[in-house]
């Protein structure tokens, strides 16, 4: 069994936990540890598990609301820790010398072999270090995760493809970051090529990627600002032809439940 709940997503902080169930064993990936230690544990915590429990750590980029307090849960527990090379650079301090023994290496399109899980990371236009989004399967049923990305490339399309879930940015509506507060070169920054995806951008995406077994859509990544939830279900939802509520959306206290793939 695959499944998948995240833990938190947006500006403030982005956790997702994955498990991969083969009889009585579970294999347990943290994708992003963005939140604080305390609510990350809380938040593990509800989710029925521990970060002692965590058999590995993948992070997509080094921006703080993803990389967040990865120094501060290594400490409590030593795992293999995957990231680009470009990540490790524009992360590495004397600090974090410590933990290169548990450094992995995480390449575009080379799998990655995490017990019951094959991970296979791609990269994204977004503007990091070196950025990489994440395929997951268990051999069996396959999750693809993918935030953080200003446009959509034939490589991030061909990378989703045959997902039977799938969690998807979603992170503002054109016209309300448009009209809103932020200073000029933030909403160029968000709204660029390496910045976010639009509502309507994620929803060109899920176009070409969607097909019948496609079971669950999960709207993550959502600006409080300049998004809402109902406009993220609205432009994903009739891409599907499905009701709007039918479409999930992480919030960044909340999360997401459980989804079994």
């Amino acid at each position: 069994m695959l499944r998948l709940k995240n833990l938190g997503s947006g500006s403030a902080g982005n956790a997702t936990l994955v498990e991969a169930k083969e009889g009585i064993h579970t294999t347990r990936l943290l994708i992003d540890c963005g939140l604080r230690l305390r609510d990350l544990e809380t938040r593990l915590n509800q989710a029925g598990t521990s970060s002692q429990e965590i058999d590995a750590i993948f992070i997509t980029h080094e921006h703080v609301d993803h990389i967040g307090c990865a120094q501060s849960l290594l400490k409590r527990k030593q795992v293999p820790i995957w990231m680009s090379q470009g990540c490790w650079m524009a992360i590495h301090t004397p600090q974090w010398n410590s933990f290169s023994p548990w450094f992995h290496r995480a390449r575009d399109g080379e799998t990655i072999n995490i017990k019951d899980l094959q991970l296979t990371p791609f990269t994204v236009p977004h503007d990091a270090r070196e950025p990489l989004q994440l395929q997951c399967n268990n051999g069996d049923r396959r999750l693809g995760l993918v935030t953080d990305l200003g446009h959509v490339t034939q490589h991030v399309v061909e990378s989703l493809q045959a997902c039977h879930c799938l969690m998807l940015e979603t992170n503002h509506d054109p016209e309300l970051l448009a009209n809103s507060t932020y200073p000029q070169f933030l909403k160029n920054r968000i709204s660029g090529d390496w910045g976010h995806l639009s509502n309507n951008k994620s929803a060109d995406l899920l176009k070409r990627i969607s097909h019948k077994q496609l079971t669950h859509v999960i709207a993550a990544h959502l600006s409080e600002r300049n998004n809402s939830p109902d406009l993220a279900r609205q432009c994903l939802s009739s891409v599907l032809g499905c009701e709007a509520q039918d479409i999930y959306v992480a919030s960044p206290e909340l999360g997401t439940p459980w989804f079994t793939v």
